[in-house]
């Protein structure tokens, strides 16, 4: 997306929260100073009866002719399992919302807790987000990668969650090129500083798709206000490569709570001209996270408190 067109992405527009029965929210982000279009409150139920799909191949995106728009929704931190072995309620109620979402899900990790074992899988993400398994393009995070390898996450993925041993892949959707990295654990897992393999794929991707607008997700936000993990410098070099190659969009997970910051390039400065905008949505099911009394420069709106999905607009030369 070129500077006019992201010096335009949002704009002024704050983020419009839609509470839901149970206290669950669409995250809508208006773009194009546009405001958000308004979207239909969908009931959640905490139980479903739904069982788990059986393994599938890496989903692939519906083609869209011309460039028009595609939807991509997800969030990060979702099946928490319980006492019972069971999900939690909150991972119910975000599957349900994705029940009434067409387009691309998305996830920006820790799966499903505590470990991101098999049994957690089959258990807990299979019958809430699992569902939506066939056209769900997932990030892993460190919760995940508690089981050694990060097994139970690949093995329940596939061949959606790229190369195994890398964790990190790309793909198209629409007019957009999308990226999925690996921050785990804080990039000991699999390294991410610079020069690094997969800063280096990175670059390599980004020069490869020279894509009008380009967004990336994975686990650990590199700003985040949030009281629990807050900002992680060790994805600096990741974000810096970004932002040379003029990527709009970055999403992640970790702190268990929504934020939305105004662009900013690498270094944490307002860019309105060609900044990046960063989102954390860890809202997908998980016990929430507060934040610190005083927020991280050019947070722009906060959630705590809500269960919730992110939802995107992706258009040609812009996003809603």
């Amino acid at each position: 997306m070129g500077p006019s067109v992201k010096g335009l992405a949002l704009g002024s527009a704050a983020a419009v929260l839609i509470a839901l029965a149970v206290g669950v929210a669409v995250l809508v982000s208006g773009g194009d100073g546009h405001s958000p279009a308004a979207l239909d409150p969908r009931a959640a139920s905490p139980t479903s009866s739904a069982t788990a799909p059986a393994a599938v191949p890496a989903p692939t995106p519906t083609p869209v002719p011309g460039g028009s728009d595609a939807i991509l929704v997800g969030a990060g931190d979702i099946a928490d399992c319980g006492s019972s072995g069971a999900a939690g309620s909150g991972a119910e109620a975000t599957a349900k919302l994705l029940d009434g979402i067409a387009g691309t899900v998305f996830t920006a990790g820790d799966n499903a807790y505590g470990s991101g074992t098999t049994r957690q899988f089959a258990n807990c993400y299979g019958p809430t987000w699992g569902r939506h398994k066939i056209r769900t393009y997932p990030a892993a995070g460190n919760h995940d990668y508690l089981t050694p390898g990060a097994s139970g996450y690949y093995d329940y993925f596939g061949a959606a969650a790229g190369d195994h041993s890398k964790g990190y892949y790309s793909y198209n959707i629409g007019a957009w090129h999308v990226i999925v990295l690996n921050t785990n654990d804080l990039c000991s897992k699999i390294r991410c500083d610079a020069g690094s393999p997969q800063e280096q794929w990175l670059r390599t991707d980004l020069a490869d798709h020279p894509a009008k607008c380009t967004l990336a997700y994975w686990h650990h936000p590199r700003y985040s206000s949030g009281i629990t993990h807050g900002s992680s410098t060790e994805v600096s070099a990741l974000y810096q490569a970004l932002y040379d190659y003029n990527a709009d969009l970055i999403i992640t997970g970790h702190e268990h709570n929504y934020e939305r910051f105004a662009p900013q390039d690498a270094n944490g400065n307002l860019d309105a001209a060609r900044g990046i905008r960063q989102f954390v949505v860890g809202t997908g099911g998980a016990h929430h996270y507060g934040f610190e009394a005083t927020p991280v420069a050019n947070s722009e709106v906060r959630i705590k408190d809500t269960f919730g999905v992110i939802k995107l607009t992706l258009h040609s030369g812009s996003y809603d």
